[in-house]
Order: structure tokens, then sequence, then C-alpha cells
């Protein structure tokens, strides 16, 4: 992706809405009933009228309706609209969602502050890939390509021989919201090595989540990789051999351990 990325890139575009006639006791229904809203544009049409959330559904009786509930002073953004100018309106306002609207202010998508943080999550992958197709080049003396693949992790050859239990349930609470960044792997001749990720592969596989996202350089001519032979050497050929560490053994917990003694 280049440039600064735009809303329209990360905004949802299947929108819930509710209508100005619908009650508070139903949009505390959708609310309880839904997976992670806490309130809802109010349109009439495709024209936003307002917003409302859970806490405007304190101290009002049930049958009220919610035009009579809802903020109709709101703010919205343009699909055009940088993602970090979106963000700084989310921080400064204190809501988490933004309706987005087109010239005719028509409803059109919502982003969120888990949209914001997924948009810079995934620009970060690019950079961490353009680095090792690179290096790749260089030590090996061949040209790769990079594409994008939904790969499953049973197919995957780990690099890593251990990950750690107090990373892992990070990388799940990313993971069952969306804001996993995908993971870098090189297919070498067929052959799926995970360079990058394997943290959040072993969460997924805690979840039961069978495949992934992944940016995948993919070597021209197959070579011999330094990753390969101590991959072998470790006897790590799937996912299953990754060892998950407690927390007593994370580096970083030893060493703050140390500083505290």
């Amino acid at each position: 992706m280049s440039g600064r990325p735009k809303v329209e890139e990360y905004m949802t575009r299947e929108v819930q809405t509710v209508s100005l006639d619908d009650t508070v006791a139903d949009v505390a229904r959708r609310i309880k009933e839904s997976d992670g809203h806490n309130g809802f544009p109010v349109s009439k049409g495709r024209k936003v009228e307002g917003f409302i959330t859970a806490r405007d559904l304190l101290l009002v009786d049930d049958e009220d309706p919610v035009f009579t509930v809802m903020t109709e002073d709101i703010i919205v953004a343009d699909p055009d609209m940088d993602v970090i100018d979106a963000a700084r309106v989310i921080l400064r306002s204190g809501i988490q969602k933004l309706p987005v609207v087109d010239d005719a202010d028509n409803l059109v998508g919502i982003i969120s502050n888990t949209d914001v943080v997924r948009s810079q999550i995934e620009r970060a992958t690019p950079e961490k890939v353009g680095k090792l197709m690179r290096t790749l080049e260089q030590i090996h003396e061949t040209t790769v390509h990079q594409e994008p693949r939904i790969v499953e992790l049973d197919d995957l050859t780990p690099s890593q021989a251990r990950v750690y239990a107090d990373e892992l349930e990070g990388r799940q609470y990313e993971l069952e919201r969306g804001l996993a960044e995908p993971l870098v792997v090189i297919d070498n001749g067929g052959s799926l090595l995970l360079a990058d990720g394997h943290h959040r592969v072993m969460a997924a596989h805690q979840l039961g989540i069978e495949e992934m996202d992944a940016s995948v350089i993919v070597l021209d001519e197959t070579v011999e990789l330094g990753m390969e032979r101590t991959a072998e050497q470790e006897g790590l050929e799937t996912i299953e051999d990754i060892e998950i560490a407690d927390y007593g053994r994370h580096p970083l917990i030893e060493t703050t351990q140390r500083l505290q003694e």
C-alpha cells in the first residue's frame, strides 16, 4: 500500500443502523445481541440523523423513541480523509466510531478506533517484507517477488523453536478483534517457511483457526536457506513442534526480575 491510508480503505461498509422510531428497548436488545457493538448510527433512509450509544440509554424509559435520546450533533468522516486524521478526531472527541458519509451526506461506512489500529499494523508489514526480500536477493543472488495469500497453518514449517505464553495472550486478543498483522512466509520451491509471526500462528492454533492472511515471498528459484537448515536441526517440521514457554522463562521477565534484585 503506498501513500497515506484513507478512511475508505479501512472503514466497515456494511453498517448496522437503527431508525428514528425504534425504541430504547429495541436498541438495548440490538446492543446485547450484537458482536461488540456499543451503539449505532441513526438513519432515515441513507441519511444519518444521529448516533445512539449504550450510555444514551441510561435513565430513560424503554418505550422512548430513539430520536428523543440520540445525539444529533454528530461528527462524521469523509471517505477520502486520512486515517491518521480520523484517529485524531476519535482521540480528541472521546468517541469510538465515526460514521462515514459521501458528498450527498449518505452513509457509506463507519470507521472505529480498532480500524485505525489495524491500518497502522498492516502498514508495518510491507516494510518488514521489503527488508527480508532485499536480504534474500543479496545473500542468495536470486530474484524474489511478493504476493498476498491465505495460507493453511498445517502447511507451514516454523523457523522458531519457542514462543512465550504471555505474548500468546496478547496475540489472541488481537486475533479475536481482527487486529493481527499478516504472517510473513517464504515460498521456497513450494515449501512454506514461516519467517515472522510464530506467536500469531500459535495463538491462532489455540483458537482453532486453520488459515491466516500472509505476505508470501516467493523465491524465483529454489535455494538452500539458513532458516530451513536451522529448522531441520531443531526438529521443526510443523507448528506442533513449537514449544510454549511459561512466564518465568520469558527473557524480558527475567531481565525485569534481575533489575528488581
